[in-house]
């Protein structure tokens, strides 16, 4: 029986959560020393690297599509923990401060998916990895362009909720990835 989104969000989440616990005990909260722009340009590289992958067909770095998905869900779930932080916050942070942090940011976006899920019809189960890719890619363009008119908006959402919406595409791609299409 197939899990549901919930399970398989769940699952995805506490493999990308242990993977950040294990590089924080490797380089410490390093990657606090990133401005938001530097962090949407990490996340923008992964997910071009996924694109050309796609559009090549093959590879020749052996990491894998998966942690490349991984890594943009991580990378955003940090863009967000920065943009929570006062100011003032150490750049070295204790995992249990940094899970905490990293879980609060984690309810938030599974709620989104559940409230996106149920308007929609999940209509990503019908859709493919590379359009979902693309959206990635899209939507970073957007969170670009609202870091370079210095994070004003007319009428458009914030980056908060444009990352958000990486992390459920990014775990959409994984979950598809993984029930093998």
């Amino acid at each position: 029986m197939q899990q549901s989104t919930v399970e398989s969000f769940e699952a995805i989440i506490q493999h990308c959560k242990t993977l950040l616990e294990k590089k924080h005990q490797d380089y410490g909260s390093a990657w606090r020393v990133l401005r938001l722009p530097s962090i949407t340009d990490q996340i923008f590289i992964k997910a071009k690297r996924i694109r050309s992958i796609q559009e090549k067909g093959t590879q020749k770095i052996e990491e894998n599509v998966e942690s490349e998905f991984i890594g943009i869900i991580n990378y955003c779930a940090m863009a967000l923990i920065q943009m929570n932080l006062e100011a003032d916050t150490p750049l070295e942070m204790k995992w249990e401060t940094l899970s905490k942090c990293y879980d609060e940011q984690i309810t938030k976006i599974k709620t989104l998916l559940s409230n996106k899920n149920h308007d929609y019809g999940e209509a990503w189960r019908d859709m493919r990895i590379s359009s979902m890719t693309d959206l990635i890619l899209m939507k970073l363009l957007r969170i670009k362009q609202i870091e370079d008119n210095a994070g004003k908006t007319l009428v458009s959402e914030g980056v908060e909720s444009i990352y958000q919406d990486m992390i459920n595409y990014a775990i959409f791609c994984l979950i598809k990835i993984q029930n093998g299409q």
